[in-house]
């Protein structure tokens, strides 16, 4: 063939004896150069294309000229045909995909001049064609369509004729949320950078998305206006409300236009990539801010409230929340109301409402006012039910003997059960008509059952007042029967005090001897000339049973004693001074009368 390649001869017959010399010529072709009136240089090229030598690596098209078990055979206008292996021909399922007569781009592996063989490949030769395809989609900024194949550590795999890598932050616009959705997809995508020598190509799908949505973004702010109804898929969720991209235009739906009901947080509602239907509610243009709501598509429940529930009526809601002044009871959604402690029972002070009820309880309540402008609704539990008070009097007129448990002692009283929420308050001043009592723990323990007379009953007070005393005779309303003024008496110094001695002459009755009637001679206190628990003896002065007082004196009684002693001794005068006796006599007798 070199020596073909040298000959520069023009004679026909000279080219033919070499040419059968050298190597077999086809004898169709023979004929045609012998008998062609063609030119010189014609034959030359047409002869010269059957020793054509292909470089290694060269692409060529060829035509499949036959298929058998181990090769297929391609005329590529080589003196032979080139051989591709069967196996470049068969899909996944071992189907053969050749026909005769189909052209087939194909790669020149290697060739064999003394055995006139060529080896050639198909797949090589797409794969040149692919690294092609990818430096002119690169260079040309154009997009390559690929398939997904696999999760890979930071991305995916992708087959676009050869494997080429994804980054997972490349495949969408935000993250996503399940990877294995995207696997044997099929996408175009943007050749980021590529090596050939390496076989290194990263794609990325965002950035065709990113073109996309500048796209959309244009004509979404062309025609954005205030009160237009769009659709959006939430993008990020805050404490405040939920950000959503209505296609390259970020809108802000605050968390009180979520709903007209109450929304602790906008992640109870919404996750990241929901698609939503929302309302502009503002646009400003130049800074690009959109305000949305979602609760504006729905009427405002509050128009139809006092009709929904007029004043009076009864409602069944739901405690949503609890305050330390109430609970909130959803009515519907947008519509609470507020029972204030002070309304939730008619007989216990409560002072925090988880007392009675907890967040999510079903209860029952009587709507008490309504104020729309200001949507408040108050609303009351105890109303449900009677008002024990308005029957109580009926129940436990005054005068009344009743029996109960001592349910509570404090330093001014006892309070008493009575009825079911409802507790009589003996005081402290009405447990005796004749003890002295500090404290009433002295004369009774929590839980013990008494007897008390009902003495009052203040309805609008919730005040029911009973006494112990009561149940017995006032012992000063006698005592002047008992201790009639001039009765000699013994008693015991229960207490000494500089303005006197207290003296009992029962229990529960005192009497006081007046520092000034202990004695004739003049002294300014008493403290030191008695103890506690002397008995002495006195006369009563005087009575004053309403004030609860009895006077006393010592120094009377020793006066009584010294006239005594006089007028014996007067008796027992010689009759020599008679005269001088009887003067003497009526002399103290008019003086007891004046005392």
């Amino acid at each position: 063939m070199d020596n073909f390649t040298k000959n520069n001869s023009t004679d026909k017959n000279d080219l033919v004896d070499q040419a059968v010399t050298e190597q077999p010529v086809d004898d169709q072709l023979l004929k045609d150069v012998q008998g062609s009136g063609d030119s010189e240089k014609n034959y030359e090229d047409m002869y010269a294309e059957s020793f054509k030598r292909f470089e290694e690596g060269e692409l060529v098209v060829g035509k499949i000229i036959a298929i058998d078990k181990d090769y297929v055979l391609v005329d590529i206008g080589y003196k032979s045909e080139g051989q591709i292996r069967i196996q470049e021909f068969k899909d996944d399922h071992g189907n053969i995909n050749a026909v005769q007569g189909d052209e087939v781009e194909v790669m020149v592996e290697y060739w064999d001049e003394e055995e006139e063989r060529v080896v050639l490949s198909k797949e090589k030769a797409a794969k040149v064609k692919i690294w092609d395809d990818i430096k002119t989609c690169y260079d040309k900024n154009e997009t390559i369509k690929g398939v997904i194949l696999a999760r890979v550590k930071g991305g995916f795999s992708v087959d676009i004729g050869v494997q080429a890598f994804l980054p997972g932050s490349q495949a969408d616009l935000r993250p996503v949320r399940n990877l294995d959705e995207m696997v044997g997809k099929t996408f175009a995508f943007k050749i980021l950078k590529y090596n050939r020598k390496r076989s290194n190509i990263v794609l990325s799908r965002r950035a065709i998305l990113e073109l996309e949505r500048e796209s959309k973004r244009s004509a979404i702010l062309e025609s954005m206006h205030e009160g237009k109804v769009v659709e959006g898929i939430v993008k990020n969720i805050t404490e405040y409300g939920v950000f959503v991209d209505l296609g390259g235009v970020d809108g802000l739906l605050h968390i009180t236009d979520i709903s007209w009901g109450r929304v602790k947080h906008p992640s109870e509602l919404f996750s990241v990539g929901d698609k939503i239907t929302v309302k502009i509610l503002s646009f400003d243009l130049e800074k690009e801010r959109v305000s949305l709501g979602m609760r504006q598509l729905t009427e405002d429940p509050w128009a139809t409230v006092t009709e929904k529930y007029p004043v009076g009526s009864h409602i069944t809601g739901k405690v949503v929340s609890l305050t330390d002044y109430g609970a909130f009871v959803e009515l519907e959604e947008g519509i609470e109301g507020l029972i204030h402690v002070s309304e939730m029972s008619w007989t216990r002070k409560v002072r925090h409402p988880s007392k009675i009820v907890s967040i999510g309880d079903a209860v029952e309540a009587v709507v008490l006012d309504i104020k729309p402008e200001n949507r408040r609704i108050s609303l009351g539990m105890k109303q449900v039910v009677p008002n024990p008070w308005n029957v109580i009097s009926e129940k436990y007129p005054v005068g009344t003997t009743i029996e109960g448990k001592v349910k509570n002692i404090t330093d001014f009283g006892l309070f008493i059960g009575i009825d079911e929420g409802i507790d009589g308050l003996v005081h402290i001043s009405d447990i005796s008509w004749t003890k002295r009592i500090k404290h009433p723990s002295e004369l009774y323990n929590k839980g013990d059952i008494i007897q008390a007379l009902v003495l009052d009953i203040e309805k609008d007070n919730e005040r029911f007042s009973l006494g112990i005393k009561q149940l017995e005779t006032d012992p000063w309303t006698t005592v002047a029967e008992r201790y009639n003024v001039g009765k000699e008496i013994t008693g015991t110094v229960t207490n000494i005090t500089d303005f006197g001695v207290f003296v009992e002459l029962e229990e529960g009755i005192e009497g006081l001897v007046h520092v000034s009637e202990i004695s004739a001679e003049k002294i300014k206190t008493p403290v030191g000339k008695f103890n506690i628990g002397d008995v002495i003896t006195a006369k009563v002065m005087n009575i004053n049973g309403e004030e609860r007082r009895i006077g006393l004196s010592i120094k009377r009684l020793d006066i009584e004693d010294d006239k005594a002693l006089l007028g014996e001794y007067i008796d027992n005068m010689s009759p020599a001074t008679s005269t001088f006796g009887d003067i003497l006599r009526e002399n103290l007798q008019n003086e007891s009368n004046k005392q």
